[in-house]
């Protein structure tokens, strides 16, 4: 599904202690993500509407 070339990390993500990030990788149909540090390890993919709606989920839990 996922290709080296369409992995990205959130902008918040810097230097150092910022570099602890997760990067996703999205299709029309599915979202992957990994982890930024070991990117060679475990990949985990979900559905894409599963996806959408963690991210409606975790956004509800910041505000």
């Amino acid at each position: 599904m996922a290709t080296h070339d369409n992995w990205r990390k959130s902008s918040y993500s810097g230097e150092g202690d910022g570099n602890a990030c997760v990067e996703i990788a999205a299709s029309p149909t599915h979202t992957a993500i990994r982890d930024s540090k070991a990117p060679a390890r475990a990949t985990l993919t979900f559905a894409a509407p599963a996806f959408s709606t963690f991210l409606d989920a975790l956004k509800r839990q910041a505000r």
